[in-house]
């Protein structure tokens, strides 16, 4: 008997020997999709990663909904949680457009901070030498160059008037070059033997997460100087197609989307998309009225403040368009009034219910490769500041470049300013060579007859 069992344990299929046993329940100890190396990594980096935090529901809202199942509760919690976000959103736009650029870099500090925190935890970088310091010295050179950019540009008036102004403007990309060689040097100087391959590894982390955060801000920013439209439309964009995915999933949702979140399903996407993109249409059309979102946000130097008013340009202004022929017998017209910003803003709804929501889900693989269930816990059941913002730093991206492709034009009132600050011999030799250019066309000789 003792040799059968010996051959029974030797052959497949037969019991597991002991070192069998223990091998297999380590490959059933680790996540999903996880190899070797990555366990190797895990135990290098100093363990297994932070796991979510409780409850942080208010309490008056726990008692309030006491009586509930766990799936209504949430859907309470994030609903009135959403109305209070929705209403402090109205009230920093009836504040106006420097509120909403502090805001924003708000917001920006808050993000980085949720990110540069997961990597500090889970990773353990509590021993690594000057980590925290340099991730945040890092943080004000990237702001100081993109924003002393963004002074430049669209407050160069104001910077040529003052001298100290002057002097940084001219110099600026050097000063920040100089600043992150400093921060680059630091890092250098602060590598330790044994901590080498993790100081890299956050190294690259602060670098990307810069990348993502800093540089979308900005580009949220340049958006609004191009008329608050372009700032609010795509914002609400997003926050739309997030709210009605999650009623229409929460209500009609059967099929999985996406692995990444099992929560999403086609139901809530397919819904979400087509309430989005009439959002889109009758916010643009109420909002294309007004001169305080359609103007260009630009700074006014014999007030010292900012301005919205403006002549509205074509896309703001009422145009008639013939409804395709298809579609004629249907809606029993065969034109329509509307404004041209609203054929743009079918694309900016699409983009935003399409493309936008792959910002989430990158959102959600990052958090499942690090076992956490949210980026913080600052807002009551949705998370931290970049739960909320993972679909709009992608957006933010997409709206820019949109303008720079299909809106923005030369613009008048900053070559003039430029021009004005050049020397007298070089304004009078773009004087003589405008006014050649002028003859050649035959229309200087028609302005000086009028």
């Amino acid at each position: 008997m003792s040799e059968l069992r010996q051959r029974l344990g030797r052959e497949p299929g037969g019991a597991q020997e002991p070192e069998e046993k223990l091998q297999e329940s380590e490959s059933e100890n680790k996540l999903d999709g996880e190899t070797a190396s990555d366990s190797e990594s895990k135990s290098e980096f100093g363990g297994s990663p932070p796991v979510p935090t409780s409850d942080d529901t208010p309490e008056v809202l726990n008692r309030a909904l006491s009586n509930l199942s766990s799936r209504w509760k949430n859907w309470w919690v994030r609903g009135i949680l959403t109305l209070a976000m929705i209403t402090f959103f109205f009230i920093i736009i009836y504040l106006g457009p420097m509120v909403l650029m502090m805001i924003v870099m708000c917001v920006q500090i808050k993000c980085f901070h949720e990110i540069i925190t997961i990597g500090y935890n889970v990773y353990h970088s509590y021993d690594l030498p000057w980590f925290r310091t340099l991730s945040w010295y890092f943080l004000l050179c990237v702001n100081y160059f993109f924003y002393g950019e963004t002074v430049t540009d669209y407050f160069f008036t104001l910077v040529q008037r003052e001298e100290p102004l002057r002097i940084l403007s001219k110099y600026h990309r050097f000063i920040s070059f100089a600043l992150y060689l400093t921060g680059f040097c630091m890092f250098v100087l602060s590598l330790v033997k044994k901590h080498y391959r993790l100081q890299f590894y956050m190294f690259g982390w602060t670098h990307v997460t810069l990348l993502i955060v800093v540089t979308q801000s900005h580009l949220i920013i340049h958006n609004l100087f191009e008329g608050m439209i372009w700032f609010i439309v795509p914002i609400s964009c997003v926050i739309c197609n997030d709210i009605m995915a999650y009623m229409f999933g929460f209500f009609f949702g059967r099929t999985p989307l996406i692995k990444l979140s099992p929560k999403k399903t086609w139901e809530g996407f397919i819904g979400g998309f087509f309430a989005t993109v009439l959002f889109g249409l009758l916010l643009s059309y109420v909002m294309s009225g007004y001169r305080c979102f359609t103007c260009p946000v630009e700074f006014n130097n014999d007030t010292n403040s900012f301005t919205v008013d403006c002549e509205p340009s074509e896309l703001f202004q009422l145009q008639e368009y013939n409804i395709p022929l298809v579609l004629q017998s249907v809606v029993g017209w065969k034109t329509v009034r509307m404004y041209p910003f609203q054929i743009h803003s079918i694309a900016l709804s699409t983009f935003a219910s399409l493309i936008g929501p792959f910002g989430g889900f990158f959102a959600s693989g990052f958090k499942r490769a690090f076992k956490i269930k949210d980026f913080a816990n600052t807002i009551p059941g949705h998370g931290g500041i970049m739960d909320r913002f993972d679909c709009q730093y992608l957006m933010a991206t997409f709206v820019n470049v949109y303008i720079a492709s299909f809106i923005r034009g030369p613009n008048p009132s900053k070559l003039i300013q430029q021009f004005l600050t050049l020397r007298p011999d070089q304004q009078l030799h773009i004087f003589n060579t405008l006014k050649a250019h002028l003859v050649d066309k035959g229309m200087l000789g028609s302005l000086e007859d009028a």
